[in-house]
Formats: C-alpha cells, sequence, structure tokens
C-alpha cells in the first residue's frame, strides 16, 4: 500500500495545526469561536460546516491520530490503537460487548460502512412520542442527500461476497426480501478490513472528508486531549478543562488540566456514551433527570454455520446484503424487530464471538473458512419493556453503561436466533451453532429450532454485542422529554449544542452513520447561520 497517497501526512506536510501526543504540546489556554469535543459523525459533519462558515474551530478528540500508513489490517494493532477500551468495551453486568471507535474520525474510522437513512416509522414515533414535529422524512431529505453527496454514498455495486451472499440466497428461498446495502466508500478495493481501518482511504470517514476540510480551512486538532470537565456559569458555558492522555487513554499527569478551552459555543459530539459522561462529570443541569438515560444499542443476536463450501468471510466488502423483512412484518412497538446483516469475520474476532471454550471453540475454529455469523440488530427504545440502559461514572469519572437485557429484548433474540438458523441451513449449512454458552452445534433445522427453544436465554450465557451506541442526550419537544432541543441546543445551557448519535430518543432500526450524517447536517446548517449570519451547505 506503500503507493497509495497519505491525506493525513500530507495535510500534516501543508501545516495543519494538530496539537498534542506527539505532534506539539497542548497551549494553556485556547480561545475560539467554537469548541467540538469529538472527531467522529457528528463532529465531522459540524466543523465542515462550521469552518466553510468562516468560523475559528478547534477539535479536542481522546484517541490518535492515526492514518492509511498505520493501518496494517492487523486486528491486535488495530483493536488496541482504534477502538474505545482496547475493543473491550462491556456494559455493567457484562452481558453486552460494545464496539465504538477512539480515535480521529471516531467510529467512522472502523465501522463497516453500511449507510442507511432514519427510516421513516422511526420518525413518526419520534412525532408522537417525543415531539419532534419536523423530524419528517420530507424536511430530512436535502441533509440526507447532501450527506450522501458529499460521502460518496450508493448502493454497493459489485457482487456481494459469498457471506453476504448466502443471507440472501437462504433467505429468498424463504420468500424473505433481502436488498443491497448503501456504502460510503469510493474507489473501493474490496480488501474487507474495514474494522481496522482502511489502508486505501476508500472509505469517505470523517478521517477522510470533513475532518481534513476543517482542517485546510484554518480549524485546531487537539489529540490524545480528553474533555474532562465543562465550566457553568448560570445557563452558559464558560470554559472547558482539557487533560492530556496517553495512547492508552491514561492520564499523562493525572488531577492535572493541560489546557481551558474558552469559546463562544461549545460542540459535544463524544458519541452516545462519552457525551452524557462529560456532562455528568460537569454536573450539568438535568431539572427532569433525563441525562444519560434511554441509552440504546441495537442489541445483536447472533448465530454461527459452517457451510460445506468456503466461506472466506474475511474478504471483499463487510456487508453489502440486509433484510428488513423482520422490521416491517409489525408493529414498531411490538415484539422488538429486527434487521438481519452478517458480519466480516477476521480470527480474533470471529474467535471471540463464538460459543464454548477449549476443545469445543478449537473445533469450531478449525471451521474458520467455512464459517458464516450471521447477526440480528435489535430495535430498541419502542416499547415499555425497552428502555435502554443508563449511562454511569466509575470513581475515577470514567463512563460505564448499565443495560439491563429484559426479557422482552431476550425474546427478540430467541426469535431472531430461530430465522437466522433456518436461513442459514436453506443456504447450505452443514452445522448451526447458536450464539449461546450451552448450546452445541446441530445439523438440521429441526434440531436446531428445538435446541433455540430450550435455552435458558439469560445474560452471560446468551452472546450480545453492539457496534451502535445512541441516546442518552435524547431530543425532546420540550424540556421534560429530552435533554437537547429540536434544534440541537441544551435545554439548559445556551451556547452548548449536542450533535451526535445521543441525541436520537430511540434506536434507528438501523446503522445509525447517516442517520447522523444527515441530522447533525440540519443542525450544524442552522448553527453557522446562527454563529456567522451565513449560509452554509455540506454538499
Amino acid at each position: 500500500m506503500s503507493n497509495i497517497p497519505d491525506p493525513i501526512l500530507e495535510g500534516l506536510q501543508r501545516g495543519w495545526k494538530v496539537l498534542g501526543g506527539k505532534h506539539a504540546p497542548l497551549p494553556e489556554h485556547i480561545t475560539c469561536d467554537v469548541a467540538i469535543i469529538g472527531s467522529g459523525a457528528g463532529a465531522g459533519i459540524t466543523a465542515e460546516l462550521l469552518t466553510k462558515a468562516g468560523l475559528n474551530v478547534v477539535i479536542v478528540e481522546e484517541g490518535q491520530l492515526q492514518s492509511s500508513s498505520d493501518f496494517k489490517q492487523r486486528e491486535l494493532q488495530a483493536y488496541a490503537a482504534l477502538y474505545q477500551e482496547n475493543a473491550g468495551r462491556k456494559t455493567k453486568d457484562k452481558g453486552i460487548t460494545i464496539l465504538q471507535g477512539r480515535s480521529v474520525g471516531g467510529t467512522t474510522t472502523v465501522n463497516w460502512t453500511s449507510s442507511f437513512r432514519t427510516p421513516p416509522d422511526t420518525l413518526k414515533f419520534w412525532q408522537d412520542h417525543f415531539g419532534l414535529k419536523d423530524f419528517t422524512p420530507e424536511a430530512l431529505e436535502p441533509f440526507f442527500s447532501q450527506a450522501q453527496t458529499r460521502l460518496n454514498i450508493h448502493p454497493w455495486e459489485a457482487a456481494p461476497n459469498e457471506n453476504n451472499e448466502l443471507l440472501r440466497r437462504g433467505a429468498a428461498k424463504l420468500g424473505i426480501k433481502a436488498e443491497t446495502i448503501p456504502r460510503n466508500v469510493k474507489g473501493c478495493y474490496n480488501l474487507g478490513s474495514c474494522g481496522m481501518g482502511c489502508p486505501t482511504n476508500a472509505k469517505q470517514s470523517m478521517l477522510v472528508t470533513t475532518i481534513p476540510f476543517a482542517l485546510d480551512h484554518g480549524a485546531t486538532l487537539l489529540v490524545e486531549t480528553r474533555a474532562e470537565k465543562l465550566v457553568f456559569d448560570g445557563n452558559r458555558v464558560t470554559g472547558m478543562q482539557c487533560i492530556a492522555v496517553k495512547p492508552n487513554a491514561a492520564p499523562v499527569q493525572a488531577g492535572t488540566v493541560s489546557t481551558t478551552i474558552a469559546a463562544k459555543h461549545y460542540v459535544l459530539a463524544g458519541g452516545a456514551i462519552n457525551s452524557p459522561a462529560l456532562l455528568l462529570r460537569s454536573k450539568a443541569p438535568d431539572p427532569h433527570k433525563q441525562l444519560g438515560t434511554r441509552t440504546f444499542l441495537h442489541p445483536v443476536a447472533i448465530t454461527t454455520a459452517v457451510m460445506k463450501d468456503a466461506v472466506e468471510a474475511w474478504n471483499g466488502a463487510p456487508q453489502s446484503i440486509y433484510s428488513d423483512h423482520f422490521l416491517h412484518t409489525q408493529p414498531v412497538d411490538g415484539p422488538i424487530g429486527f434487521k438481519l446483516e452478517v458480519a466480516p469475520l477476521h480470527p480474533m474476532f470471529f474467535g471471540a464471538n463464538l460459543p464454548g471454550f477449549g476443545a469445543k471453540q478449537a473445533e469450531l475454529l478449525r471451521q474458520y473458512p467455512h464459517a458464516n455469523v450471521m447477526l440480528a440488530l435489535m430495535r430498541d427504545g419502542f416499547h415499555d419493556q425497552s428502555v435502554g440502559g443508563t449511562v454511569e461514572l466509575r470513581g475515577d469519572g470514567s463512563p460505564l453503561l448499565d443495560y439491563p437485557l429484559t426479557d422482552y429484548v431476550m425474546d427478540g433474540a430467541r426469535r431472531a436466533m430461530l430465522v437466522m438458523a433456518q436461513i442459514q441451513f436453506e443456504a447450505g449449512a452443514t452445522m448451526v451453532y447458536p450464539g449461546h454458552e450451552l448450546a452445541g452445534g446441530t445439523s438440521t433445522w429441526a434440531a436446531t429450532k428445538a435446541a433455540i427453544e430450550a435455552l435458558p436465554m439469560k445474560p452471560l450465557l446468551t452472546k450480545i454485542g453492539s457496534a451502535h451506541v445512541m441516546g442518552g442526550c435524547g431530543l425532546g419537544g420540550d424540556a421534560s422529554l429530552g435533554v437537547t432541543r429540536p434544534d440541537g441546543v441544551h435545554w439548559q445551557l445556551d451556547n452548548l449544542s449536542i450533535h451526535d448519535g445521543s441525541i436520537f430518543p430511540t434506536s434507528i432500526g438501523a446503522n445509525p452513520q447517516l442517520s447522523i450524517y444527515g441530522n447533525v447536517n440540519r443542525l450544524a446548517q442552522a448553527l453557522a447561520k446562527r454563529l456567522s449570519g451565513k449560509d452554509v451547505v455540506l454538499a
């Protein structure tokens, strides 16, 4: 990959203002028009628009600045450098493992590129239950269209790899519709290592699009710098205290504020665990006790199949086929619905998601080239037995998500496993292993159905993961319904906006990156107009 241009190294050579870590010491004080906390989906869109409006912007990112020259398609290196808690972030009871990015670009640097607009039934639920009357498909249309143009989002045009094709093949035999996933890629090499950072810069993440745009237009980027606390005076933020951290997130000097940022306006875009955590550490006003609550994950149930022929699920676009059949065939507030996709399989990821230990797991690992893992993303937040989780703080101020896996969610996991196993057998599976510690492999649909129906669906026994964190600073049409106003401003703090997935009042029911781009695009354009008087658009 040595002949592939590296836009980050080129930008640094052009004189980008990047401070922190190995780049340059942090100054004691910084003043600016807008301080943006985070550099992921919401932060990147906001940074591009605000700098386009001529505002002086500072971006604060806890993780490292890494680029295509650093991305070696090696799991061990990538998980430590690019993910929260080395890709081992877990909920309080350790019942759910959460994959979340932690580097410049945030989760957009490591996601699998699947891009969906916010579904109409999700927006309708927000209108009816959270007073968000202007959140309609028609009102959001231009903002989604601009984001899709800017980030080259379109249905994947190449043939799906076998891992994805077997979802379509098995579903078709059952009369279940499966469709092609839109992806944010340009000139994709079809390598399959999106989760370890794109070594060719084909993925149109914030790392190679909006953040470079902002830096080319005068923004300053602080890396390995954690926004530790906001300081308030009445209904305004008057300063932000930041500490320097090491690449592993440990403070460089515990208890020492490295830099204080004074801005006219602040944009919180640290993601739907870290954003509520910063407000909790800062003791932000929360008169209706909404902060950190209603945090959603799309809890993911899995089944693993061994196919007769090789699948090689590590090769090719990670996700290119999906089915929403089990979202559209039932009410949004009925039994939990789920979206079907597949997972790319690299050795560590595959091993971590297999059931069992020792010889049992070793036997499955030997089937690695023939393996397929199917995913069911459960749509949480639409039912009174699906209220999500709550962000808390540990003793050292770091965030912890308490997400109880209720019987309602677990019923969905069982139904999803049954569907996925049947699809896998229809696609030619010779063995299927439900994602459950007490499950063994079975070689027929009838035996697998009986086994899944008999399993105790309990946390820590049922394997549940997530890569989609949403909520915790939800939008509300009045102050009693959420933390964030419909225009993205905090209900009690006039110069603080929240521009990330934490503003969603429920889960999306689809991979959320495009929902963040589209919704934040609207909020950020309005913010740019208020702060600068200028009209700007994303594309």
